[in-house]
């Protein structure tokens, strides 16, 4: 027994389940402590490594495999989360303010490694972990709403820089200090490096782009081959001797594009920040040595000042010469440094990957004292940069609404036709209001047809009640036999229900292999305006990983999608409420979906306005005033109440407030993540907890 006790810990499968539990307990206790949970992965690597209880251990196989796939999986997303088209928007100004926050702390921690002893390519490395920034704060602009302010969106487009370079940094000096030093070593090793970052940055995009362009919906084997392309870049940079996280962040760059913001996007960020992600920074605690640690911020606690503090400084300095280059104000410029300060994932990786890069004689290239350093490093600017970024982005103006795409009556005139919709219209007269209603569940049918029949009616419309039976390989099969009768009893109900209210009902049976396809191919065939679908929890595995129906019909329809969960009469539905973040078209869409519905009969719309505690009155005053402008220009017949509260927990305002109307509707988004574990997404805490009616408004591609 006792010998099966020492021997368990070594279980590949035991390790791994001591993750699971690890991942799954500890970083939700260190955020109700106010406490980043990455941080908590890090201390729990401390106790359970060798330098704690001994359960785990950094040169088990089980433990260094998943702490590499962490590490490149890390970089990956890093990659994968830049926006390339914000980018190109700001790029000049980005590149100047990239150049200034990456060339300053390199010289920074240039003259903090001389200064205590360091060699020029350990110097010129220290300066290039401070070089780099992980978008911590990107949550808390994304909640303040201030993401398309140009101060955010020039110091996310600078991630796009100072990653590559300091990545590039990283690259040539572990080449360095593996072998002799010369300039034509370093020719052919900058020669490599760019044939290397051309193959996988141009040919992996357009690989990229033809599979996806072939697999159409194929989101399985779409999110193998994303899978396939981080591990070939990795193993491509090994070979010409670059670490492997340079190859893992450009090919996170490279299909970016192919990839774009869907939902196979979802599921790769997904699996990454639940699981690889934080294998990693466990990994990196067992590395930690608590004794050379504490030892560190005695002994060396000049080079831990030094670093520490020409981070915060060098920042600073980078923030303000782009201040008095590009003229922003002073809230601006802080929020630039606060966004640029935080130290986590490209600064981790590269300094772990310093740490193991070993010379001939045996030296590493980084010492332990420089690791402790960047750990400290690391919680500092963790710490502190999301609560400056908290602090001076409350205080940014948001941004206006254009009212280019948002000024139409009716949300479905609101884009440009393309040149072959202007011919069509040429030939044969509009399309009338057309509303899908896929039927499947006999207990939520009737509020759905009713709901549908309401607003065909208003705009003399009509309803496709929309049956799919799941196809098989033989067409006599007694399972479509029974699945048919069961749709032709749905259709006529439907029917039924509409000719009640008067409203016009053309019935759809199909039979096809995918139900979310077979949704959206008819809604398109039948020039639908809206599809009505009945909610439906995410459950099983396959779910999470590649989405329900509800997701698939999101991405793929071509119309607006309405998932309702309605608990009464659509006609008793008077009082109802609309949260609104801020003004964009898409939130001006889903205004005008709610006075769609509440003229079918009467009833009243509260838009409400959640925003930050600190913000000051002026900024609500004309947060209020805009909205009303716009509203009186895209919904004049909606009689609407603005409501707007200041609190931090939006999540808790709404539920509040949703306790004195009937229905709730929210605007569909998908949940991202910031290059680690999951942020707090206030759509997904509304809809588990909301007691009354509700419908969540999402348009194509949302």
């Amino acid at each position: 027994m006792e010998q099966a006790l020492q021997v368990l810990p070594q279980s590949p499968i035991v390790q791994f389940t001591i993750l699971l539990l690890v991942i799954l307990t500890i970083p939700p206790i260190f955020e109700r402590l106010q406490l980043p949970g990455l941080v908590g992965l890090l201390v729990a690597g401390v106790v359970l490594g060798p330098h704690g209880i001994k359960i785990l251990s950094e040169k088990t196989e089980t433990m260094k495999l998943l702490s590499d796939i962490g590490k490149i999986y890390l970089m990956f997303v890093a990659g994968l989360e830049i926006d390339l088209q914000e980018f190109s928007k700001t790029k000049n100004r980005a590149l100047g303010f990239g150049a200034l926050t990456f060339i300053l702390p390199l010289l920074m921690g240039m003259s903090v490694g001389r200064l205590f002893g360091y060699g020029w390519n350990a110097s010129i490395l220290i300066g290039s972990l401070l070089a780099s920034h992980t978008l911590l704060g990107y949550p808390i602009i994304q909640r303040l709403g201030v993401v398309r302010n140009q101060a955010v969106t020039v110091t996310i487009g600078a991630t796009i820089f100072t990653d590559i370079a300091a990545l590039l940094v990283l690259a040539i000096c572990v080449s360095i200090h593996g072998g002799e030093f010369s300039p034509t070593v370093l020719a052919i090793q900058l020669a490599a490096l760019a044939i290397y970052a051309a193959i996988v940055l141009f040919g992996f995009d357009w690989a990229g782009k033809e599979y996806f362009r072939r697999t159409g919906d194929e989101q399985g084997n779409q999110f193998l081959f994303v899978l396939l392309a981080l591990f070939l870049a990795s193993v491509g940079a090994q070979i010409i001797n670059v670490d492997k996280i340079v190859g893992a962040f450009l090919a996170g760059l490279a299909v970016n594009d192919a990839v774009g913001n869907g939902p196979v996007k979802e599921k790769v960020e997904f699996v990454g920040g639940v699981l690889f992600i934080p294998f990693f920074f466990v990994g990196m605690g067992l590395l930690l040595n608590i004794p050379a640690f504490m030892d560190t911020l005695t002994s060396e606690f000049g080079l831990t000042l030094g670093i520490v503090g020409g981070l915060i400084i060098s920042k600073f300095l980078a923030s303000f010469i782009t201040k008095l280059l590009y003229r922003y104000n002073w809230n601006e410029t802080l929020t630039m440094w606060s966004l640029s300060m935080p130290q986590v994932a490209a600064t981790l990786a590269a300094a772990l990957a310093g740490l193991q890069a070993v010379n001939p004689a045996g030296e590493s290239l980084l010492s332990d004292a420089v690791f402790n350093t960047v750990i400290v490093l690391m919680l500092v600017t963790s710490l502190l940069g999301p609560l400056l970024t908290e602090r001076f982005a409350s205080k940014l103006p948001l941004p206006k609404a254009n009212l280019e795409t948002a000024t139409s009556a009716i949300w479905w005139e609101s884009r440009e036709p393309r040149f072959d919709e202007i011919l069509m219209e040429l030939d044969e007269e509009s399309p009338p209001f057309t509303v899908v209603v896929p039927v499947y569940n006999p207990l939520t049918e009737r509020y759905l047809i009713e709901t549908a029949a309401l607003l065909a009616r208003h705009e003399s419309g009509v309803i496709v009640p929309l049956s799919i039976a799941k196809a098989h390989v033989h067409m006599d099969e007694p399972q479509l036999n029974g699945a048919l009768k069961q749709s032709r009893r749905l259709l006529d109900r439907a029917l039924e229900v509409s000719q009640e209210f008067n409203a016009s009902a053309k019935p759809e049976l199909r039979i096809d292999d995918d139900v979310a396809e077979g949704i959206s191919r008819t809604a398109r065939e039948q020039h639908a305006s809206l599809i009505i679908m009945g909610w439906s929890e995410t459950t099983g595995l396959r779910a999470r990983l590649f989405g329900n129906v509800i997701d698939s019909v999101f991405w793929s329809s071509h119309c607006p999608v309405a998932v309702m969960r309605l608990l009464d009469k659509p006609i008793n539905l008077h009082r109802i409420l609309v949260p609104v973040k801020n003004l964009t078209p898409q939130a001006v869409r889903v205004v005008q979906f709610a006075e769609l519905f509440a003229n079918t009969h009467q009833a009243e719309v509260t838009l409400l306005h959640v925003c930050d505690r600190r913000t000051p009155p002026e900024q609500i005053a004309q947060f209020e005033s805009q909205i009303s402008n716009i509203l009186s220009k895209v919904a004049p017949s909606l009689e609407s109440t603005i409501k707007t509260i200041a609190h931090d927990d939006v999540a808790r305002v709404i539920l509040k407030a949703a306790q004195s109307f009937d229905m709730v509707i929210l605007r569909s988004v998908r949940r991202r993540t910031a290059g680690g574990l999951a942020v707090s997404d206030v759509t997904t805490q509304v809809v588990k907890e909301l007691t009354c009616s509700m419908v969540l408004f999402g348009e194509p591609h949302s």
